[in-house]
């Protein structure tokens, strides 16, 4: 599904991604994790096809992005759906509405006025609304939601897009580890049963490592190591974290084996007391 090689991202002087090489399968379930700063968020950006590399060749489902028209790459971005801590939702609109956005890259703009005053195709809303469990929240103003539930409404906005792609930058940081479990094991599920690809960018290495089968790590704009997370040590995230004192409790818990999500967890290899 996805093809980089040699990827540099500058931005004025500073390079965000340095070099980035890396193959994502069509169907995979991908956890990117790293230090704040690390180039995540940009590689997500040049992933969802809203910045293009400085140099080196991104491809898409076996296109090289460089070459795709912009219709083309218009397209190509209606396969793409992308999930963001912030939501990126109209707090001011009802639910149905949010949730109905996911079809903009289908609808014509007249198509899309129309449905702001009456909205069009709203069974196809309130069944992803009950596919995520907030079925009943389908008129409800969006901004009287809790945090949880809207990200909720975020993902049953990329159901209604039905892409191949599901993006998701930092879906989970701003909720309850319960939560956090709750939605990451939605967005897994949803994903697996229509083969969906899933790329996930984690803050929690204890999140990633209990539910993905694939470990991205970043640290200034490198891929450090690309790994199923039985390869995955001690060791190597402290190098990757070094410095990052917002991290240590996290790695404090790995090496005792401690999980915060409920699920069994082994201490990770390599840690030296």
């Amino acid at each position: 599904m996805y093809e980089l090689r040699g990827i540099t991202k500058v931005f004025g002087d500073t390079p965000a991604l340095d070099g980035v090489s890396l193959t994502v399968s069509r169907g995979e379930h991908v956890a990117v994790i790293g230090p704040s700063g690390a180039g995540k968020t940009t590689l997500f950006r040049l992933l969802n096809l809203a910045l293009r590399p400085t140099s080196g060749t991104l491809r898409f489902d076996g296109a090289d992005v460089s070459t795709l028209s912009d219709a083309g790459l218009r397209r190509a971005r209606t396969r793409i759906g992308t999930i963001y801590q912030q939501q990126n939702l109209v707090g001011r609109l009802r639910v149905v509405h949010n949730v109905l956005a996911g079809n903009l890259g289908r609808w014509s703009t007249a198509a899309a006025l129309a449905s702001l005053v009456r909205p069009r195709d709203v069974g196809t809303a309130s069944a992803a609304l009950a596919r995520v469990g907030i079925g009943e929240k389908l008129h409800a103003r969006t901004d009287q939601l809790s945090g949880g539930q809207q990200q909720r409404v975020a993902i049953a906005r990329v159901l209604v897009q039905d892409p191949d792609v599901v993006l998701a930058d930092e879906p989970v940081s701003s909720v309850d580890p319960s939560l956090a479990v709750t939605l990451i094991t939605l967005l897994r599920d949803i994903s697996a049963e229509a083969r969906k690809t899933l790329l996930v960018n984690l803050h929690s290495v204890d999140l990633a490592l209990s539910f993905f089968p694939r470990i991205i790590a970043v640290r200034a704009g490198r891929v450090v190591f690309d790994l199923p997370p039985d390869g995955v040590s001690v060791d190597m995230l402290e190098a990757l974290y070094a410095g990052d004192h917002e991290d240590e409790a996290q790695l404090e818990r790995l090496r005792d084996g401690y999980n915060p999500f409920g699920r069994a967890c082994r201490p990770l290899t390599g840690f030296r007391p």
